[in-house]
Protein backbone atom coordinates (compact mmCIF):
# COMPACT_ATOMS: atom_id res chain seq x y z
CA UNK A 1 0.00 0.00 0.00
CA UNK A 2 2.98 2.71 0.90
CA UNK A 3 4.19 1.77 -2.62
CA UNK A 4 0.66 2.51 -4.36
CA UNK A 5 0.46 5.99 -2.04
CA UNK A 6 3.75 7.13 -3.68
CA UNK A 7 2.85 6.41 -7.11
CA UNK A 8 -0.65 8.36 -6.34
CA UNK A 9 1.66 10.89 -4.87
CA UNK A 10 3.86 11.00 -8.44
CA UNK A 11 1.37 10.87 -10.47
CA UNK A 12 -0.30 13.77 -9.13
CA UNK A 13 2.58 16.01 -8.55
CA UNK A 14 3.76 15.26 -12.21
CA UNK A 15 0.12 16.37 -13.26
CA UNK A 16 0.26 19.72 -11.43
CA UNK A 17 1.88 21.30 -14.01
CA UNK A 18 0.53 24.29 -16.53
CA UNK A 19 -2.76 22.22 -16.79
CA UNK A 20 -3.50 22.86 -13.30
CA UNK A 21 -1.98 25.55 -11.77
CA UNK A 22 -2.56 27.25 -14.49
CA UNK A 23 -6.05 26.76 -14.94
CA UNK A 24 -8.74 29.71 -14.33
CA UNK A 25 -10.20 28.24 -11.78
CA UNK A 26 -7.46 27.13 -10.00
CA UNK A 27 -6.13 31.01 -10.42
CA UNK A 28 -9.40 32.03 -8.24
CA UNK A 29 -9.34 30.07 -5.75
CA UNK A 30 -6.25 31.56 -4.91
CA UNK A 31 -7.01 34.33 -5.53
CA UNK A 32 -9.70 34.53 -3.63
CA UNK A 33 -7.34 33.31 -0.25
CA UNK A 34 -5.23 35.52 -0.64
CA UNK A 35 -7.87 38.48 -1.06
CA UNK A 36 -9.78 36.91 2.12
CA UNK A 37 -6.16 36.73 4.00
CA UNK A 38 -5.64 40.52 2.86
CA UNK A 39 -9.35 41.54 4.00
CA UNK A 40 -8.96 39.77 7.14
CA UNK A 41 -5.65 41.38 8.22
CA UNK A 42 -6.53 44.98 7.20
CA UNK A 43 -9.95 44.58 9.33
CA UNK A 44 -8.27 43.33 12.55
CA UNK A 45 -5.45 45.47 12.33
CA UNK A 46 -7.66 48.91 11.02
CA UNK A 47 -10.38 47.79 13.70
CA UNK A 48 -8.28 47.02 16.39
CA UNK A 49 -6.10 49.87 15.62
CA UNK A 50 -9.19 52.69 15.93
CA UNK A 51 -9.95 51.14 18.94
CA UNK A 52 -7.14 51.79 20.85
CA UNK A 53 -6.16 54.68 19.55
CA UNK A 54 -9.47 56.48 20.28
CA UNK A 55 -9.22 54.28 23.98
CA UNK A 56 -6.03 56.17 24.53
CA UNK A 57 -7.12 59.64 23.54
CA UNK A 58 -9.93 59.52 25.75
CA UNK A 59 -7.69 58.01 28.71
CA UNK A 60 -5.22 61.10 28.01
CA UNK A 61 -7.49 63.39 29.54
CA UNK A 62 -9.23 61.31 31.80
CA UNK A 63 -7.24 58.19 32.98
CA UNK A 64 -9.21 54.78 32.88
CA UNK A 65 -11.27 55.21 36.05
CA UNK A 66 -12.23 58.43 37.94
CA UNK A 67 -12.46 58.83 41.06
CA UNK A 68 -15.20 62.13 42.52
CA UNK A 69 -17.08 63.18 45.13
CA UNK A 70 -21.06 62.19 44.73
CA UNK A 71 -22.14 65.87 45.06
CA UNK A 72 -20.59 66.96 41.11
CA UNK A 73 -23.06 64.76 39.46
CA UNK A 74 -20.91 63.78 36.22
CA UNK A 75 -20.10 67.24 35.64
CA UNK A 76 -16.72 68.07 33.50
CA UNK A 77 -16.41 70.70 36.29
CA UNK A 78 -15.40 70.22 39.81
CA UNK A 79 -18.26 71.04 42.14
CA UNK A 80 -16.90 69.55 45.62
CA UNK A 81 -13.60 68.77 46.42
CA UNK A 82 -11.91 65.82 47.65
CA UNK A 83 -9.03 65.19 50.05
CA UNK A 84 -5.66 64.50 48.81
CA UNK A 85 -5.75 62.00 52.26
CA UNK A 86 -6.89 58.59 50.72
CA UNK A 87 -5.04 55.18 51.42
CA UNK A 88 -5.04 54.40 47.36
CA UNK A 89 -3.12 57.71 47.00
CA UNK A 90 -0.12 58.13 45.28
CA UNK A 91 -0.10 54.20 45.59
CA UNK A 92 -3.16 51.88 45.03
CA UNK A 93 -1.65 48.91 46.90
CA UNK A 94 -5.21 46.95 47.39
CA UNK A 95 -5.84 46.60 43.82
CA UNK A 96 -3.67 44.72 41.49
CA UNK A 97 -3.07 46.07 38.08
CA UNK A 98 -2.91 49.97 38.95
CA UNK A 99 -0.75 51.60 37.11
CA UNK A 100 -0.81 55.52 38.25
CA UNK A 101 -3.00 57.80 40.22
CA UNK A 102 -3.54 61.17 39.51
CA UNK A 103 -4.98 64.17 41.37
CA UNK A 104 -6.84 66.70 39.29
CA UNK A 105 -9.48 69.32 39.58
CA UNK A 106 -11.43 71.41 36.96
CA UNK A 107 -12.30 74.84 36.48
CA UNK A 108 -14.65 76.96 33.85
CA UNK A 109 -13.34 80.13 32.29
CA UNK A 110 -13.62 81.94 28.96
CA UNK A 111 -10.27 83.23 26.87
CA UNK A 112 -10.57 86.47 25.68
CA UNK A 113 -8.40 88.59 23.24
CA UNK A 114 -8.13 91.47 21.10
CA UNK A 115 -10.68 90.07 19.08
CA UNK A 116 -11.95 86.79 19.57
CA UNK A 117 -13.31 84.67 22.87
CA UNK A 118 -13.64 81.00 23.42
CA UNK A 119 -14.85 78.98 26.50
CA UNK A 120 -12.91 76.69 28.15
CA UNK A 121 -12.19 74.14 30.65
CA UNK A 122 -8.79 74.79 32.79
CA UNK A 123 -7.72 70.91 33.65
CA UNK A 124 -5.30 71.26 36.98
CA UNK A 125 -2.39 69.10 37.37
CA UNK A 126 0.14 68.49 39.53
CA UNK A 127 3.80 66.91 39.43
CA UNK A 128 2.58 63.24 39.76
CA UNK A 129 0.86 63.94 36.25
CA UNK A 130 1.22 61.34 33.59
CA UNK A 131 2.52 62.98 30.44
CA UNK A 132 3.32 60.46 28.36
CA UNK A 133 0.39 60.66 26.37
CA UNK A 134 1.03 64.58 25.58
CA UNK A 135 4.52 63.54 24.96
CA UNK A 136 3.04 62.61 21.43
CA UNK A 137 0.19 65.24 21.51
CA UNK A 138 2.74 67.94 21.31
CA UNK A 139 3.02 69.09 18.04
CA UNK A 140 5.30 72.84 18.61
CA UNK A 141 6.40 74.06 22.32
CA UNK A 142 7.12 72.37 25.46
CA UNK A 143 5.76 70.70 28.13
CA UNK A 144 4.94 72.56 31.59
CA UNK A 145 6.85 71.94 34.62
CA UNK A 146 4.77 72.16 37.71
CA UNK A 147 7.48 69.84 39.82
CA UNK A 148 8.18 72.87 41.70
CA UNK A 149 6.75 76.69 42.40
CA UNK A 150 3.79 77.37 41.44
CA UNK A 151 3.94 79.49 37.51
CA UNK A 152 1.84 80.16 34.89
CA UNK A 153 2.47 77.48 32.07
CA UNK A 154 -0.21 76.26 30.40
CA UNK A 155 -0.57 73.52 27.22
CA UNK A 156 -3.31 74.98 24.69
CA UNK A 157 -4.42 72.85 21.71
CA UNK A 158 -4.02 73.40 18.08
CA UNK A 159 -7.53 74.39 17.82
CA UNK A 160 -7.81 76.90 20.25
CA UNK A 161 -4.63 78.34 19.42
CA UNK A 162 -5.40 78.73 15.86
CA UNK A 163 -9.00 79.78 16.67
CA UNK A 164 -7.56 82.75 19.15
CA UNK A 165 -4.78 83.72 16.88
CA UNK A 166 -2.50 82.79 19.34
CA UNK A 167 1.29 81.34 19.52
CA UNK A 168 4.40 80.23 21.67
CA UNK A 169 5.18 82.69 24.37
CA UNK A 170 2.32 84.61 24.26
CA UNK A 171 -0.10 85.39 27.15
CA UNK A 172 -3.68 84.06 27.00
CA UNK A 173 -6.19 86.27 29.79
CA UNK A 174 -8.39 83.77 30.89
CA UNK A 175 -11.62 85.05 32.93
CA UNK A 176 -13.22 82.72 36.14
CA UNK A 177 -16.42 83.67 37.90
CA UNK A 178 -16.45 82.25 41.62
CA UNK A 179 -19.97 82.28 43.55
CA UNK A 180 -20.68 84.96 45.38
CA UNK A 181 -18.08 87.27 43.72
CA UNK A 182 -19.07 89.94 41.34
CA UNK A 183 -15.94 90.54 39.46
CA UNK A 184 -14.36 87.93 38.21
CA UNK A 185 -10.58 86.52 38.42
CA UNK A 186 -8.58 87.00 35.67
CA UNK A 187 -4.92 84.84 35.39
CA UNK A 188 -3.06 85.63 32.61
CA UNK A 189 -1.36 82.64 31.41
CA UNK A 190 1.38 82.30 29.53
CA UNK A 191 1.36 79.44 26.58
CA UNK A 192 4.73 77.41 26.63
CA UNK A 193 3.15 74.40 24.18
CA UNK A 194 0.74 73.13 21.79
CA UNK A 195 -0.98 69.92 21.43
CA UNK A 196 -3.50 68.46 19.01
CA UNK A 197 -4.72 65.09 20.16
CA UNK A 198 -7.19 65.04 17.40
CA UNK A 199 -9.82 64.63 19.46
CA UNK A 200 -11.68 67.80 18.67
CA UNK A 201 -14.03 67.15 21.63
CA UNK A 202 -11.68 67.30 24.13
CA UNK A 203 -9.02 69.85 21.86
CA UNK A 204 -11.91 72.28 21.42
CA UNK A 205 -12.20 72.35 25.67
CA UNK A 206 -9.27 71.43 27.57
CA UNK A 207 -6.18 73.86 28.78
CA UNK A 208 -3.70 72.24 31.14
CA UNK A 209 -2.71 74.03 33.91
CA UNK A 210 -0.82 73.98 37.72
CA UNK A 211 -3.35 72.44 39.55
CA UNK A 212 -2.98 75.02 42.50
CA UNK A 213 -4.61 77.86 40.07
CA UNK A 214 -7.90 75.59 40.46
CA UNK A 215 -7.15 75.42 44.27
CA UNK A 216 -6.67 79.35 44.70
CA UNK A 217 -10.02 80.03 42.62
CA UNK A 218 -12.20 77.62 44.14
CA UNK A 219 -10.76 78.50 47.63
CA UNK A 220 -9.45 75.38 48.40
CA UNK A 221 -6.94 73.51 50.84
CA UNK A 222 -3.23 72.90 49.52
CA UNK A 223 -4.51 68.86 49.91
CA UNK A 224 -8.24 69.33 48.16
CA UNK A 225 -8.65 67.97 44.54
CA UNK A 226 -11.70 67.79 42.17
CA UNK A 227 -11.02 64.04 41.39
CA UNK A 228 -8.53 61.25 40.69
CA UNK A 229 -7.78 59.43 37.30
CA UNK A 230 -6.43 56.00 37.43
CA UNK A 231 -4.73 54.09 35.06
CA UNK A 232 -4.81 50.46 34.97
CA UNK A 233 -2.17 47.74 32.85
CA UNK A 234 -4.48 46.04 30.89
CA UNK A 235 -7.72 47.43 29.84
CA UNK A 236 -9.44 44.54 28.74
CA UNK A 237 -9.79 43.65 32.75
CA UNK A 238 -11.71 47.58 32.93
CA UNK A 239 -14.80 46.18 34.12
CA UNK A 240 -12.91 43.91 36.81
CA UNK A 241 -10.57 47.12 38.12
CA UNK A 242 -13.43 49.68 37.89
CA UNK A 243 -15.25 47.23 40.68
CA UNK A 244 -12.44 46.85 42.37
CA UNK A 245 -11.46 50.49 42.94
CA UNK A 246 -15.65 51.36 43.36
CA UNK A 247 -15.37 48.84 46.36
CA UNK A 248 -11.27 49.94 47.81
CA UNK A 249 -12.33 53.74 47.64
CA UNK A 250 -15.39 54.25 50.34
CA UNK A 251 -18.63 55.01 50.48
CA UNK A 252 -18.52 58.80 50.44
CA UNK A 253 -16.72 58.40 46.73
CA UNK A 254 -17.82 57.22 43.40
CA UNK A 255 -15.63 55.81 40.82
CA UNK A 256 -16.32 55.60 36.90
CA UNK A 257 -15.12 53.95 34.34
CA UNK A 258 -14.23 55.88 30.92
CA UNK A 259 -17.04 52.98 29.19
CA UNK A 260 -19.48 54.42 31.51
CA UNK A 261 -18.95 58.28 31.04
CA UNK A 262 -18.73 58.36 27.36
CA UNK A 263 -20.80 55.41 26.73
CA UNK A 264 -22.03 56.59 22.85
CA UNK A 265 -18.39 56.39 21.69
CA UNK A 266 -17.62 52.69 23.35
CA UNK A 267 -20.56 51.35 22.02
CA UNK A 268 -19.42 52.79 18.60
CA UNK A 269 -16.27 51.52 19.13
CA UNK A 270 -18.00 47.94 19.80
CA UNK A 271 -19.56 47.66 16.58
CA UNK A 272 -16.06 47.49 14.86
CA UNK A 273 -15.91 43.69 16.95
CA UNK A 274 -18.61 42.95 14.87
CA UNK A 275 -17.56 44.27 11.71
CA UNK A 276 -14.64 42.10 11.79
CA UNK A 277 -16.72 39.14 12.72
CA UNK A 278 -19.12 39.53 9.51
CA UNK A 279 -15.78 40.26 7.31
CA UNK A 280 -13.78 37.09 8.43
CA UNK A 281 -17.05 34.64 7.91
CA UNK A 282 -17.40 36.27 4.48
CA UNK A 283 -14.36 35.85 3.48
CA UNK A 284 -13.64 32.07 5.05
CA UNK A 285 -16.93 31.04 3.10
CA UNK A 286 -16.02 32.53 0.13
CA UNK A 287 -12.34 30.90 -0.07
CA UNK A 288 -14.51 27.74 1.04
CA UNK A 289 -16.53 27.51 -1.51
CA UNK A 290 -13.84 28.44 -4.58
CA UNK A 291 -11.66 25.92 -3.14
CA UNK A 292 -14.48 23.55 -3.42
CA UNK A 293 -14.48 24.61 -7.01
CA UNK A 294 -11.24 23.53 -7.56
CA UNK A 295 -10.86 20.80 -5.85
CA UNK A 296 -13.83 19.08 -7.65
CA UNK A 297 -11.99 20.69 -11.22
CA UNK A 298 -8.45 18.86 -9.81
CA UNK A 299 -10.82 15.26 -9.77
CA UNK A 300 -12.71 16.16 -12.63
CA UNK A 301 -9.14 16.34 -14.59
CA UNK A 302 -7.97 12.73 -12.78
CA UNK A 303 -10.96 10.92 -13.55
CA UNK A 304 -8.68 8.13 -15.19
CA UNK A 305 -6.15 7.91 -12.66
CA UNK A 306 -8.74 7.51 -9.93
CA UNK A 307 -10.12 4.90 -11.32
CA UNK A 308 -6.56 2.84 -12.55
CA UNK A 309 -5.90 2.70 -8.47
CA UNK A 310 -9.11 2.12 -8.01
CA UNK A 311 -8.64 -1.19 -9.76
CA UNK A 312 -5.17 -1.80 -8.41
CA UNK A 313 -6.88 -1.78 -4.90
CA UNK A 314 -5.71 1.49 -3.44
CA UNK A 315 -8.67 2.95 -0.90
CA UNK A 316 -10.72 5.86 -1.25
CA UNK A 317 -9.01 7.57 1.58
CA UNK A 318 -5.73 7.17 0.45
CA UNK A 319 -6.77 9.02 -2.74
CA UNK A 320 -8.60 11.54 -0.76
CA UNK A 321 -5.90 12.76 1.52
CA UNK A 322 -3.73 13.14 -1.99
CA UNK A 323 -6.16 15.16 -3.16
CA UNK A 324 -6.77 17.21 0.42
CA UNK A 325 -2.52 17.82 0.23
CA UNK A 326 -2.81 18.94 -3.42
CA UNK A 327 -5.83 21.40 -2.37
CA UNK A 328 -3.90 22.36 1.05
CA UNK A 329 -0.73 23.25 -1.13
CA UNK A 330 -3.37 25.83 -3.14
CA UNK A 331 -4.27 26.95 0.31
CA UNK A 332 -0.69 27.61 1.17
CA UNK A 333 -0.05 29.23 -1.73
CA UNK A 334 -2.80 31.71 -1.56
CA UNK A 335 -1.61 32.37 2.39
CA UNK A 336 1.56 32.98 1.29
CA UNK A 337 0.88 36.01 -1.25
CA UNK A 338 -2.36 37.21 1.04
CA UNK A 339 0.23 37.80 4.10
CA UNK A 340 2.89 39.29 1.85
CA UNK A 341 0.59 41.92 0.28
CA UNK A 342 -1.81 42.43 3.16
CA UNK A 343 1.32 43.05 5.38
CA UNK A 344 2.82 45.66 3.27
CA UNK A 345 -0.53 47.44 2.67
CA UNK A 346 -0.09 47.50 6.58
CA UNK A 347 3.23 48.55 6.96
CA UNK A 348 2.82 51.08 4.77
CA UNK A 349 0.18 52.61 6.56
CA UNK A 350 1.59 52.48 9.68
CA UNK A 351 4.59 54.34 8.77
CA UNK A 352 4.04 56.32 6.17
CA UNK A 353 0.47 57.51 6.94
CA UNK A 354 -0.96 56.88 3.52
CA UNK A 355 -4.94 57.41 4.16
CA UNK A 356 -6.50 59.95 5.93
CA UNK A 357 -9.24 60.55 8.17
CA UNK A 358 -11.48 63.02 9.05
CA UNK A 359 -10.91 63.42 12.44
CA UNK A 360 -14.12 64.85 13.20
CA UNK A 361 -16.03 61.86 12.18
CA UNK A 362 -13.19 58.97 13.73
CA UNK A 363 -11.67 61.10 16.15
CA UNK A 364 -8.48 60.42 14.27
CA UNK A 365 -6.39 61.92 11.47
CA UNK A 366 -4.84 59.00 10.13
CA UNK A 367 -6.06 55.07 9.27
CA UNK A 368 -4.57 53.66 12.43
CA UNK A 369 -2.90 50.25 12.27
CA UNK A 370 -2.55 47.45 15.33
CA UNK A 371 0.09 44.80 14.03
CA UNK A 372 0.08 42.00 16.23
CA UNK A 373 1.26 38.29 15.86
CA UNK A 374 -1.56 36.97 18.02
CA UNK A 375 -4.13 37.77 15.13
CA UNK A 376 -2.09 37.11 12.25
CA UNK A 377 -1.57 33.59 13.58
CA UNK A 378 -5.44 33.08 14.04
CA UNK A 379 -6.44 34.37 10.55
CA UNK A 380 -3.74 31.92 8.95
CA UNK A 381 -3.92 28.77 11.15
CA UNK A 382 -7.95 29.65 11.18
CA UNK A 383 -8.10 29.77 7.31
CA UNK A 384 -6.10 26.67 6.81
CA UNK A 385 -7.81 24.60 9.33
CA UNK A 386 -11.69 25.56 8.42
CA UNK A 387 -10.48 25.32 4.49
CA UNK A 388 -9.47 21.73 4.56
CA UNK A 389 -12.26 20.74 6.92
CA UNK A 390 -14.79 22.36 4.01
CA UNK A 391 -12.93 19.94 1.89
CA UNK A 392 -13.81 17.29 3.51
CA UNK A 393 -17.22 16.48 1.93
CA UNK A 394 -16.77 17.49 -1.69
CA UNK A 395 -14.16 14.78 -1.60
CA UNK A 396 -15.83 12.10 -0.85
CA UNK A 397 -16.87 12.02 -4.55
CA UNK A 398 -14.14 10.17 -5.04
CA UNK A 399 -15.53 7.52 -3.22
CA UNK A 400 -18.55 7.44 -5.55
CA UNK A 401 -15.94 7.07 -8.53
CA UNK A 402 -16.65 3.75 -11.02
CA UNK A 403 -12.85 1.94 -11.90
CA UNK A 404 -15.20 0.78 -14.94
CA UNK A 405 -16.73 4.03 -16.36
CA UNK A 406 -13.58 6.44 -15.04
CA UNK A 407 -11.03 4.33 -17.26
CA UNK A 408 -13.45 5.18 -20.01
CA UNK A 409 -13.79 8.89 -19.07
CA UNK A 410 -12.74 11.43 -21.48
Amino acid sequence: MNFELFVVKRLINANKDKSSISSPIIKIAITAIAIGVIMMLVSFATGLGLQGKIRDKIAAFNGHIIVTNYDNNNSEITLEPVSKDQDFYPDFNTVEGIKHVQATATKAGIIRTADDFEGVVVKGVGEDYNWSYFKDFLVEGKLPDYSSNLNDEVLISRYLADRLQLNIGDRAPTYFVREGRERPFVRGFKIVGIYDSGFQDFDELYVIADIRHVQKLNAWEDNEVGSFEIFIDDFDKLDEKWNEVYLNTGSFLDAQHIGQKYYNIFEWLSLFDFNIALIIGIMILVAGINMITALLVLILERTQMIGIFKALGTQDWSIRKMFLYNAGYLILLGLFWGNVIGLGILFIQKYFKLIPLNPETYYVSEVPIDISWDYILAVNVGTLILCMLMLLIPSMIISKISPVKSIKFE
